[in-house]
């Protein structure tokens, strides 16, 4: 199978395109980025859209000055008193906006007195009880999702971040959302790679993705399209998290991606290195490119679901038909 011709790069192929559409009417979000007079917001989501919440608060809190809490829904279905959310804004995250879990429980907190405000790529309100519900809806795209794993839905929604943080506080310059369209159309481009890196990956018992602050969540859902679309044992760590016990699993055998936001290692990637180094695992430094972080935390994330791709064909699978994955996981 040619890899243009995979549904799957036909969604990668868009983001470019899409991203520029979110930046023409991103105006738009002053009225729908709702915070607590306080500036905090609570975050939930799963998956991808999970993922995308961990990029959130990275941004939210460092560029931002807005305080970021995870909503896990099972202790709010098991809560034994109602909890105190009157004040309090609430994003939901959902390509779909039919996660039926996600949505039973913006409707509790939306009853124990939160605001809601719903992030999802599916523009017809009567398939998406999730904005429905929310009353706000900041809507990713006109891009009907594919039944693929999750591409420029995820990109979609770390654009979404990057783009409240300038609502609410001028953080970035124009300049930062143009040049990142125009390195996300070089990088979807790139689609033949270093023969020799797949080859590493390929021979490698299991795969791990490190990052730090918004590259995290880069490498959290790195591994999850690894494990998606080409069957590999992948995982992503938090740099301080790999060096707190997961680096011991890591053997000769295996390979780990290092995600850096800048050419000169921060100090916990560089231990996270020596630590490879010392226990003789390979590993590959991912370096950002010529933009400034996070911005460069897109178009890397655009060649490692490249990467994945291109994985999944060598091994001769179907990345557009991935086992065990469905567009809406119902977990409730």
């Amino acid at each position: 199978m040619n890899i243009k011709d995979t549904l799957t790069y036909g969604d990668i192929a868009e983001i470019p395109a899409l991203l520029e559409a979110f930046s023409s009417r991103a105006g738009s979000l002053g009225k729908l980025a709702l915070r607590s007079k306080e500036k905090t917001v609570y975050l939930v989501g799963r998956g991808s859209s999970g993922t995308a919440t961990l990029f959130a608060k990275y941004i939210w809190e460092t560029c931002a000055g807005t305080i970021t809490n995870f909503i896990h829904p099972h202790s709010i279905f098991e809560a034994k008193k109602p909890l105190n959310f009157k004040g309090q804004a609430v994003w939901a995250f959902s390509q779909s906006g039919r996660s039926q879990d996600i949505t039973a429980c913006v409707e509790k907190l939306m009853k124990w007195g939160a605001k809601a405000v719903a992030v999802t790529n599916e523009a017809d309100l009567k398939n998406n009880p999730l904005a429905r519900l929310a009353g706000r809806h900041i809507l990713l795209s006109g891009s009907k999702e594919v039944p693929v794993a999750a591409t420029k839905s995820f990109e979609l929604q770390l654009w979404a971040v990057l783009w409240t943080a300038q609502a609410w506080s001028r953080c970035f310059s124009p300049k930062d959302f143009s040049d990142t369209v125009a390195a996300a159309r070089k990088a979807v481009q790139k689609i033949d790679g270093d023969q020799a890196i797949l080859g590493r990956i390929k021979k490698a018992n299991m795969l791990g993705f490190v990052g730090r602050g918004a590259f995290n969540a880069v490498a959290e859902d790195s591994a999850l399209k690894f494990r998606e679309m080409a069957k590999a044992h992948a995982l992503g760590y938090s740099a301080a998290e790999f060096l707190h016990g997961p680096v011991g699993a890591y053997t000769k055998n295996d390979l780990v991606f290092l995600f850096t936001p800048s050419a000169k290692l921060p100090d916990d990637i560089v231990k996270v290195k020596k630590a490879l180094h010392e226990r003789g695992t390979p590993y590959e430094v991912v370096l950002p490119g010529g933009l400034k972080f996070p911005f460069s935390c897109i178009p890397v994330d655009i060649s490692m679901k490249l990467l994945a791709l291109r994985l999944a064909l060598s091994k001769g699978l179907n990345p557009d038909n991935p086992k065990g994955l469905n567009k809406v996981t119902q977990t409730f």
